[in-house]
């Protein structure tokens, strides 16, 4: 086959360190690459000359760089990819940077620094991604039959503390108040760029094994909040893979009921953006089961309520019923002062919200306007985006309900706020409610709204 450059023209550097780490020739390389194309079907002939190539910055054409990959892979004993060989651009459309639950510690920590430096580098491939359900659901299992891993800590690099590790979570608490605030578009690039610069640094480092996990568990949440803001500028397909590298980082820090916050929060929203409520339901359930045993009644309700989300697409009434109560009942055995920092955002409003949204697709307006003004009740003004989602939330229940005027009156409220955000989902929730509103487009009311909206957009 043809070569062609490696778009930077450098020495392949990492498949240099591959080649070192399987103690293969290039010789030997050569020709487990030929037999392992032959049971492709390909019929390869590489010798000790192509691999001096490769090693030269020369990429070969179509499928070789995966049958490179996986020859290596059969020689270390795990799995490789492209991007870890150095043979992946922005042509690769079908690029596995961050899609995997990586079996070893290492390979995670490359994973989810390649995830980091391609997002920074604006990669076609990673922002132009579709999502794959199934690509959701692996790694549930995956995290489900995977013990934690037996040692983190790490010897080489600058020295790792307690202190730097407070760093990331005071840096994250800070982000998360702005998206709060001002939606993602004005915060995910500063998430981003930490990532790719303070925080592959500390993972490069040296740490003792508590420090280790106390790392890990800040660095997997920090990473969960730029994949949710990913989903909020409109990219779900770079979301699922950070929250797949999130759960894989939370499997690091050995922290069972973060995992289960990724699968049910993250992940189980993602599928439900999607229109896939089986994988919501199923992506719940592994979360209440491989998480049940450290998982605070609060972390249960939410759980709960995101498997009582999947249920209510699917039309299921009585099974998100029956769910539902559950999250209520784990509700109310909350106790906010034995809860992780990550799950002291879900109260008794986040709960009505997500009741509001189970409500609203069973076709239960009564129900969705009450929980929704419950919602809005108990969200702080900081909350804006929530709130406006709740304000939509509840015009729906009352457009649903066939008060047209008073559900466009609560529309104009969402509206406003919306108009203060940067927020692919806020925007969302608006256009959906629009759509709803089109039957009754010779209203005036529904005129006005929509006069008001457009003009909101243009300012």
């Amino acid at each position: 086959m043809a070569a062609r450059p490696l778009v930077a023209r450098q020495p392949n550097e990492r498949l240099q360190s591959l080649i070192q780490e399987a103690g293969c020739s290039n010789a030997g390389l050569a020709r487990r690459v030929n037999l392992c194309g032959a049971e492709h079907a390909l019929d390869l002939r590489y010798d000790k000359t192509s691999v001096a190539r490769w090693l030269r910055g020369q990429q070969p054409r179509g499928q070789a760089p995966a049958v490179i990959a996986e020859a290596i892979g059969r020689k270390l004993g795990r799995p490789v990819t492209v991007e870890e060989i150095g043979m992946a651009d922005a042509k690769n459309l079908s690029s596995g940077i961050g899609l995997h639950f990586s079996p070893s510690l290492s390979g995670a920590v490359e994973q989810a620094c390649e995830l980091w430096r391609s997002d920074v580098g604006r990669r076609d491939f990673l922002t132009g991604a579709t999502v794959a359900a199934s690509a959701l659901v692996e790694p549930s299992r995956d995290w489900l039959i995977t013990r934690p891993d037996a040692q983190v800590a790490r010897a080489g690099g600058a020295r790792v503390g307690h202190a730097d590790v407070a760093a990331v979570r005071a840096t994250t608490d800070m982000l998360v108040d702005l998206d709060h605030r001002f939606g993602s578009g004005h915060v995910r690039p500063v998430v981003v760029h930490y990532l790719n610069s303070v925080v592959s640094g500390l993972l490069s480092g040296s740490y003792r094994e508590d420090t280790g996990r106390e790392l890990f568990a800040a660095v997997a949440r920090l990473t969960e909040l730029a994949g949710y803001m990913a989903i909020d500028t409109g990219q779900p397909g770079l979301a699922q893979r950070y929250y797949i590298q999130a759960l894989r980082l939370a499997q690091a820090a050995g922290d069972r009921a973060y995992g289960g916050y990724v699968l049910a929060a993250s992940m189980s929203h993602l599928a439900a953006a999607l229109g896939n409520p089986r994988e919501i339901a199923q992506l719940a359930r592994a979360a209440q089961e491989g998480a049940r045993a450290e998982a605070t009644p609060t972390a249960m309700a939410m759980f709960y309520v995101a498997e009582a989300r999947g249920h209510a697409l699917l039309g299921d009434a009585r099974s998100c019923e029956a769910v539902a109560g559950r999250a209520v009942e784990a509700m109310e055995h909350s106790r906010p002062e034995d809860d992780p920092e990550w799950i002291s955002h879900f109260d008794a409003a986040y709960l009505a919200d997500e009741l509001a949204h189970c409500h609203r697709d069973l076709d239960q307006p009564k129900q969705s306007a009450r929980q929704a003004e419950r919602a809005l009740h108990g969200h702080p003004e900081t909350r804006v985006r929530r709130r406006a989602v709740d304000l939509v939330l509840l015009a729906t229940a009352q457009l649903q309900l066939r008060d047209v005027e008073q559900a466009c009156e609560t529309g104009a409220r969402a509206v406003e706020l919306l108009s203060g955000l940067r927020s692919a989902r806020g925007a969302e929730y608006l256009d959906d409610f629009r759509r709803r509103l089109e039957p009754y487009r010779e209203q005036r009311a529904v005129r006005e709204f929509q006069a008001r909206t457009l003009a909101e957009v243009a300012a």
